[in-house]
């Protein structure tokens, strides 16, 4: 997700930055394992109407991108306690756009987050995290490819996802496209009228290119977006553990 950056264009060779400095107590921490990114080019007028006030799309070579992302989450704790047994460790594949705050913090902003636990579901959308209840599967790696996938049906309506990739692990993705995708240190949301901006760190992804082996998906759909064709940019990463801090209010209606 993503730190402080200056106004100036988003399309500059700049390396991995630096994550911020969080604020201030911890609100949790996470493993994200194996995930798979996979991105298309879409309208930045599109994404402008799924942003919340105050912040605006973030594109990169003149377009907005949408994300299908999966990963396995691990080890979940309340604040800095031990890790929560059984609920702290699911499956989520999300929907994402990118966003950009007028003083040039970055961020994601959700459109769906699927998920296998129940429990967690209804306390993030409590808190209007879009997040869906799914029977969410990972693939684990065939040991001829080193594929890696996910599977998603959901329970209300019964959309559906299903995509895996073959990681190229001896290419490391470290181009602008790939940083502007992944280094994101923070997510824009809504509640009660406030658009907030909920913080985190965490290292830089070990981020690798992979090839698309399969793709079946209706979630992106499901958000209003129509994309076609196979994901422009296609990363995987063996994971990062990340610590969420404080919220922060961005603004009123």
């Amino acid at each position: 997700m993503t730190g402080h950056s200056s106004a100036g264009s988003n399309e500059s060779r700049d390396p991995w930055p630096e994550p911020p400095e969080l604020p201030g107590p911890v609100i949790t921490t996470q493993e994200w394992l194996d995930a798979v990114f996979l991105h298309w080019r879409i309208p930045e007028a599109l994404a402008a109407t799924k942003m919340p006030p105050g912040v605006r799309p973030d594109t990169y070579d003149g377009s907005s991108w949408v994300g299908l992302v999966g990963f396995r989450l691990h080890g979940a704790t309340l604040a800095s306690g031990p890790v929560i047994p059984y609920f702290g460790t699911f499956i989520e594949v999300n929907v994402r756009l990118y966003s950009r705050e007028p003083s040039g913090r970055r961020g994601v902003v959700f459109l769906s987050m699927d998920a296998s636990r129940l429990a967690f579901v209804v306390a993030a959308r409590a808190a209007r995290i879009p997040y869906v209840w799914s029977r969410a599967r990972f693939r684990p790696p065939l040991e001829a490819r080193g594929g890696v996938g996910y599977s998603v049906r959901r329970f209300r309506h019964g959309e559906t996802s299903d995509f895996s990739v073959t990681p190229a692990r001896d290419q490391e993705a470290n181009d602008p496209l790939s940083i502007h995708l992944t280094a994101r240190f923070g997510l824009h949301t809504r509640l009660l009228g406030r658009t907030l901006y909920l913080p985190n760190t965490h290292p830089a992804w070990p981020l690798y290119r992979a090839e698309l082996t399969s793709l079946d998906d209706q979630l992106v759909a499901a958000v209003g977006i129509k994309v076609s064709g196979p994901p422009e940019s296609v990363l995987y990463s063996p994971g990062v553990r990340s610590t969420f801090g404080r919220p922060q209010i961005l603004g009123r209606s």
